[in-house]
């Protein structure tokens, strides 16, 4: 009898220390939500790398609108003293000055502003800014004043971040007037900086 029980104890011990080192494998199941989010991250993370790459595309489809919007803009011309042809631009615009001044006005600083935008955008383009006075005083006082003019416009145009390498000044003082006339309204215009473009 103590033999059955010692035999069935053993039964039982040994089968004890089967179960125990014969643990069942837990599958663990991902959840579905979990598998949702991550198809939904990835989706938006598709999507996302999408519309940047149409936005890259776009871009530089206006930077060719531009260009060619600008080379429509140019107009060739011979000036003296300058060896092949010259451009003007006429988004490329004059400023105006006050009688005997050569400050920039605030008007002026918004034109500039213009300008340098189109030369930031083009960054091969290489101008002259010509100063030009009205016809009153001398020939030397007028070419002087015509050059302060021509580098207040260049120095204003440094400021805003235009190479100074890129920018060359010339004045005329009264020799090119953009209005013949003799009084004040021609005055006004001929008091001028104009830019024309070397190189493109």
């Amino acid at each position: 009898m103590v033999k059955k029980s010692f035999s069935i104890f053993i039964l039982i011990l040994c089968l004890g220390l089967f179960l125990v080192g014969c643990p069942k494998k837990t599958v663990v199941k991902e959840q579905p939500s979990v598998q949702k989010s991550e198809e939904a991250r990835r989706l938006e993370a598709e999507r996302e790398a999408k519309e940047r790459e149409l936005a890259r595309i776009k871009e530089e489809e206006a930077k060719k609108a531009r260009g060619g919007e600008f080379e429509k803009s140019l107009v060739a011309k011979k000036e003296s003293g300058i060896e092949g042809e010259v451009f003007e631009s006429k988004l490329l615009k004059d400023i105006h000055f006050d009688f005997d001044k050569f400050d920039i006005r605030p008007g002026n600083a918004v034109i500039l502003k213009e300008n340098a935008e189109i030369l930031k955008k083009y960054l091969k383009v290489k101008i002259q800014i010509e100063g030009h006075c009205d016809e009153r005083g001398t020939n030397e006082y007028n070419l002087a004043l015509g050059e302060r003019r021509a580098n207040s416009t260049k120095n204003y145009l440094v400021s805003l971040g235009i190479s100074p390498d890129r920018i060359s000044t010339i004045s005329y003082g009264e020799e090119k007037p953009l209005d013949p006339g003799h009084n004040e309204e021609a005055w006004g215009k001929n008091r001028r900086a104009h830019t024309i473009i070397l190189s493109r």
